[in-house]
């Protein structure tokens, strides 16, 4: 058989995968590799230190975020939304609670249907995406989405449901959302470069996102300016793994809470997986995932608590990370 790291630059080299590659086994890296370009106007190449958007994969430190204030007695699973949103909002049914957002069984009208997309390099912000820069302005978006089923139904995933938390999060903790993930889960995680950056102010070393894998057009209109509860952040590969092992040692919420977390909510048969709250989880073993795609970015992190293996994916192009992570999969489950 080929060697993991000869069939990693073997898929690269076919797909024209612009990203990151990184394998740990027992706290060990196996494989760090990086390739393309983080930004082609100035043919800036990408590194493993590179940053890059991980969209949806944001979900995850959102839920942790939200645990760790309900860890510390601000909020609970029961809590309602409406308890906290007051008038805002009003088509939410008030019966909705933080464990129907957490788990996507809120049954809240979404304002990124992802099933209604075609094709996620449309334009799909209802709002020109410079007006999307702190929680409080996504109410522009989260208005006018009617109730789609009674709260604890069914599994719908929904975005609007984790800007939703957000808001929440930030209106109990009187913390603005992006520095209360920075406090409560990057800075106990170990993970200094993931942060919520703008993109049209992005650092040296930061990935712009690209619509294809050879064309020059970027994702700047495409994403809200600043992320918020359902995406938009930026991370290494490094923090990733950082991320893995402070969960699971209890450094972010405690063991009890992580078990609770990772606790299968949802079965979702189309993706073969089910789901927790906020980490999406494999059919039928322990592993733990966050995933994430948009308009010029794909992700994904895989993480086996049996055998301390963690393997992530990140590229800064449209659906460039799946063929590699598909790869990945085969092989490290043999």
């Amino acid at each position: 058989m080929q060697p993991l790291g000869d069939a990693v630059d073997s898929m690269a080299h076919r797909t024209g995968f612009s990203g990151v590659v990184r394998v740990d086994r027992s706290g060990n890296i196996e494989l760090a590799k990086a390739y393309g370009l983080a930004d082609r106007g100035h043919e800036i190449s990408n590194t493993i230190d590179t940053q890059f958007g991980i969209a949806s994969g944001m979900k995850g430190l959102t839920a942790l975020a939200v645990v760790s204030l309900i860890e510390d007695g601000s909020l609970d699973l029961t809590t309602t939304a409406r308890s906290v949103l007051g008038g805002d909002l009003p088509l939410i049914d008030d019966d909705v609670t933080i464990e129907h957002l957490l788990s996507h069984r809120s049954g809240i009208g979404d304002y990124l249907d992802e099933e209604a997309v075609d094709d996620i390099t449309d334009y799909l912000m209802p709002v020109s995406v410079h007006e999307l820069a702190t929680t409080e302005q996504y109410l522009a978006v989260l208005r006018g989405h009617g109730t789609a089923f009674p709260p604890g139904e069914r599994f719908v995933y929904c975005n609007g449901g984790y800007v939703v938390l957000a808001l929440i999060a930030e209106r109990t903790s009187g913390v603005p959302f992006h520095e209360l993930v920075r406090r409560r889960v990057c800075e106990p995680a170990g993970m200094p470069d993931t942060e919520f950056l703008r993109s049209d102010e992005l650092p040296g070393r930061a990935a712009i996102g690209h619509l294809t894998v050879d064309g020059s057009r970027t994702n700047v209109f495409h994403l809200p300016v600043r992320g918020s509860g359902d995406g938009g952040s930026y991370s290494t590969v490094a923090d990733l793994s950082s991320l893995w092992s402070a969960l699971f040692a209890g450094r972010i919420v405690s063991t009890d809470w992580v078990a609770e977390m990772v606790r299968p909510r949802s079965v979702e048969p189309r993706d073969s997986s089910r789901y927790g709250l906020g980490f999406w989880l494999h059919a039928s073993s322990d592993v733990v995932m966050l995933e994430g795609s948009d308009a010029g970015v794909s992700f994904r992190s895989t993480h086996d608590p049996a055998s301390s293996t963690t393997h992530t994916v990140i590229s800064n192009t449209t659906d460039g990370a799946w063929p590699i992570t598909g790869l990945l999969d085969e092989r490290l489950a043999t």
